[in-house]
C-alpha cells in the first residue's frame, strides 16, 4: 500500500539540487570556461566501419537520459496494467488535471512568445519534475500528505505521457526512414522476447542498445527507444503458482541444499515478479542518485553574470518559461480540478480539498528535468539557451515557495477538519459494505481488522445494537489492518473485497473472525472455495486494482483521522470513545439521536 513521502525521494531531490548548484557555482568560477570545454569534448567511437561521435554532454542527454525515460515507461505501463489508473472514476480527476496541466503552461508561454524562434520553446513548460515534485513535498512536508502524493504521482505520469508524445512529435527532425523501419521491427522483436524460454536478460539488453543505435541514426531523438522498450516489458501482479512454487522448492533446499534447488528456487522467485517491477526496483536507484543528479551537472550551467541576467530580465523566452510553469501550471491544474468537481463528473479522495490540489499545483511548476532537456532540443542559439535555463531555474525556485507559502497558510490557518474526531468520509451505500437500511437514521461505523482479536469479539456487540435497533439503523464496515502487529491483515481485507465482488462480503467476513490463526492465501481461496465462489474470479480479484485500492481508500482515511487502533467507532460522523460493548453503544447512540454528544460517556 502507499504511504507518505519516502526518504529516498528526498535524497534523490537533494542531490539534484547539490548538482545544479555545483553546476552553477562551476560555470560562473574564474575557470568557468572549463564547463564548457569539459561537457562539449568529443567521444569518438568505431567499430570497423561503423563511426559514432558524441560529446560528453550528448553522452549524458542521448545516452544515459534513455536509461531516465525508460523508468518513465515502466512507470507508465505498471500504472496504466495494474495500478492507479486502471481505475476510470479515480483517475479521472488527476488525468484531467494533468492535461490541463500540459495545455494552459502552453497557452501563456505562447502569450508571451507569439511567434518566431523562440515560439518553438513552447514545450519547454509543459512537463514537471517528477523527482523534485515528490522531493519537495518531503522538504515541506504538509499534514497528512499520502492522499495528495497519490494524486500528483497520477498526474505525473500522465504528465510524462505529454511530454514523451511532445518530444516525439515536435522534437524529431530530419527523419531517415531506413533506420526508422529498422527500430520498429526491433521494437516488435522486444515484443516477443517475453515467449523466450530463457535468456530473456540478454536478449532485451541487445535488442535496446540496437534500438537506440537505429534511432540515433534515424533523426528521432533515441531517449525515446527507453520508453518504447519499457512500454513492451510485461507487467503483471505476482504470481501465486511461482511464489508457491518458491516455497516448494526452499523446503526442497533445506532439505538437500544443492546448487541445482538453489538455481531453481531463485528462478522461481524472480518468475513470480513482472520483469517490468523487478527493473524498477534494480534501476531506480542509479536513475535517481546518478543519472539524474549528472544530467543538471550537464545541464544547469548557467553563467549568472550581468549580460546573462540582464538579457533574461527583459526577454519574452525567460519571462514566458517563468509564467507557464508558476502559473501555467497552477491555473490549469487547480482549474481544472475544480471544473470537474464542478461538472460533477468526478471526486476528490476524502481529506483532499481543493485548496491542498493548488499547494500540489505550485509545486508541479517544478519543471527542472525535461524543461531543460527539451530547451536543448527547441533552442540552437546558445544565448537564448541561458536564457531559457535562466527562465527554468527561476521558475522552479518560485513554484517551490509558492507551494511552500500555501501548504504553510493551510496547515496554520486552515488544518485538516477535526483530526480524529470526525468521519472524513460520509455513509455511501453504493461504496460502502454495511447491514441494515440504507435509509435509516442512525449509523455506526466500525474501523476494523479480520485479525483483530477485539474486533472479533465486538460482532457480538454490534448483533446485539443491530437486534435492538432493528430497522432503524445500519452498521458499516471499513478496513484498519494493523499490520505491524497483525502480518494477514491485508490479505483478509484484499479476500473480504474480493468475495464482496460476488456478493458474499459478508457471508466471508464471520469466517475470517473465527479463523484469525489462519489467515495465509491458501486460508483464504479456502474459505471462498466453502463458499461456493468462483475461485479463478476470486484469485484475480484479489490481485487486481480495484480491490488493492478499495482497502487503500479505507487505510488512507485512518491515517488522514490518525486511527491507531481496532476496532475504532464513529456514531454518525462523530468518533466514539470508551467502551464498545452492547450497552455502552446504545447509549452513545441514543445520545447521538437526541442531539448530545455520541462521543463521550457520561460520568
Amino acid at each position: 500500500m502507499k504511504s507518505g513521502v519516502s526518504n529516498p525521494e528526498r535524497v534523490s531531490a537533494g542531490l539534484l539540487l547539490a548538482f545544479t548548484v555545483i553546476a552553477i557555482a562551476w560555470s560562473n568560477a574564474p575557470f568557468g570556461d572549463t564547463y564548457g570545454e569539459f561537457w562539449n569534448s568529443i567521444i569518438d567511437l568505431r567499430v570497423a566501419e561503423a563511426h559514432l561521435e558524441l560529446t560528453f554532454h550528448d553522452l549524458v542527454n542521448d545516452g544515459l537520459m534513455a536509461f531516465f525515460f525508460f523508468q518513465v515507461g515502466l512507470e507508465v505501463k505498471r500504472e496504466f496494467t495494474i495500478g492507479d489508473l486502471t481505475d476510470r472514476s479515480r483517475a479521472l480527476v488527476p488525468v484531467v488535471a494533468a492535461v490541463a496541466g500540459l495545455l494552459v503552461p502552453a497557452g501563456v508561454f505562447l502569450v508571451f512568445n507569439p511567434s518566431g524562434e523562440n515560439a518553438q520553446a513552447w514545450g519547454v513548460v509543459i512537463s514537471t519534475d517528477t523527482a523534485f515534485l515528490v522531493g519537495a513535498l518531503a522538504i515541506i512536508g504538509p499534514k497528512f500528505p499520502a492522499r495528495l502524493r497519490v494524486f500528483l504521482l497520477t498526474l505525473a505520469v500522465v504528465d510524462d505521457v505529454g511530454a514523451l508524445a511532445v518530444i516525439a512529435v515536435f522534437y524529431t527532425a530530419g527523419l531517415q526512414l531506413l533506420p526508422f523501419l529498422l527500430a520498429l521491427l526491433l521494437l516488435i522483436a522486444v515484443a516477443l522476447v517475453r515467449f523466450l524460454p530463457a535468456g530473456r536478460g540478454p536478449a532485451y539488453a541487445f535488442l535496446a542498445v540496437a534500438t537506440w543505435l537505429a534511432l540515433f541514426a534515424s533523426g528521432v531523438h533515441p531517449t525515446l527507444a527507453g520508453v518504447g522498450i519499457a512500454l513492451l516489458i510485461p507487467v503483471y501482479p505476482p504470481r501465486r503458482r511461482e511464489v508457491e512454487r518458491t516455497m516448494e522448492l526452499t523446503r526442497a533446499f533445506r532439505q538437500s541444499p544443492t546448487p541445482g534447488y538453489a538455481a531453481a528456487a531463485s528462478r522461481s522467485l524472480r518468475d513470480s515478479i513482472s520483469i517490468n517491477e523487478r527493473l524498477q526496483n534494480s534501476y531506480g536507484p542509479y536513475i535517481w542518485y546518478f543519472v539524474l543528479p549528472l544530467f543538471a551537472l550537464a545541464n544547469a550551467g548557467v553563467k549568472l553574470n550581468g549580460a546573462t541576467l540582464a538579457a533574461a530580465a527583459v526577454s519574452p523566452l525567460t519571462w514566458g518559461i517563468i509564467a507557464g510553469l508558476v502559473l501555467g501550471k497552477f491555473i490549469g491544474i487547480t482549474g481544472a480540478t475544480a471544473l470537474v468537481r464542478r461538472l460533477g463528473i468526478g471526486r476528490l479522495a476524502p481529506g483532499l480539498t481543493l485548496d491542498r490540489i493548488a499547494g500540489g499545483a505550485a509545486l508541479s511548476g517544478i519543471g527542472f528535468t525535461i524543461s531543460l532537456f527539451i530547451v536543448d532540443l527547441a533552442i540552437d542559439d546558445p544565448l537564448k539557451q541561458h536564457e531559457a535555463r535562466v527562465g527554468v531555474l527561476a521558475a522552479s525556485l518560485l513554484a517551490f515557495l509558492l507551494g511552500w507559502v500555501i501548504f504553510a497558510v493551510l496547515d496554520r490557518f486552515r488544518p485538516p477538519a477535526a483530526i480524529g474526531k470526525t468521519l472524513v468520509r460520509p455513509f455511501d451505500p453504493e461504496r460502502d459494505h454495511f447491514k441494515g437500511d440504507p435509509e435509516a437514521v442512525i449509523t455506526l461505523v466500525e474501523y476494523g481488522d479480520f485479525e483483530c482479536p477485539f474486533c472479533s469479539r465486538a460482532t457480538g456487540s454490534i448483533d446485539e445494537v443491530i437486534a435492538h435497533y432493528g430497522g432503524r439503523i445500519r452498521v458499516v464496515w471499513r478496513h484498519l489492518p494493523l499490520t505491524r502487529i497483525h502480518p494477514h491483515a491485508v490479505e483478509a481485507a484484499l479476500a473480504s473485497e474480493a468475495a464482496a465482488m460476488q456478493g458474499a462480503f459478508f457471508k466471508l467476513a464471520p469466517t475470517l473472525f473465527s479463523h484469525q490463526d489462519h489467515l495465509e492465501y491458501d486460508d483464504l481461496v479456502g474459505y471462498a472455495d466453502q463458499l461456493g465462489l468462483d475461485l479463478d474470479q476470486f484469485r484475480s480479484d484479489m490481485r487486481s486494482a480495484t480491490v488493492q485500492n478499495r482497502v487503500e481508500d479505507d487505510i488512507l482515511d485512518a491515517e488522514l483521522m490518525d486511527l491507531q487502533s481496532t476496532p475504532t467507532f464513529f456514531i454518525g460522523n462523530t468518533r466514539h470513545h470508551g467502551p464498545y460493548d452492547a450497552a455502552s453503544l446504545i447509549r452513545a447512540l441514543d445520545r447521538s439521536a437526541t442531539g448530545e454528544e455520541p462521543g463521550v460517556p457520561r460520568d
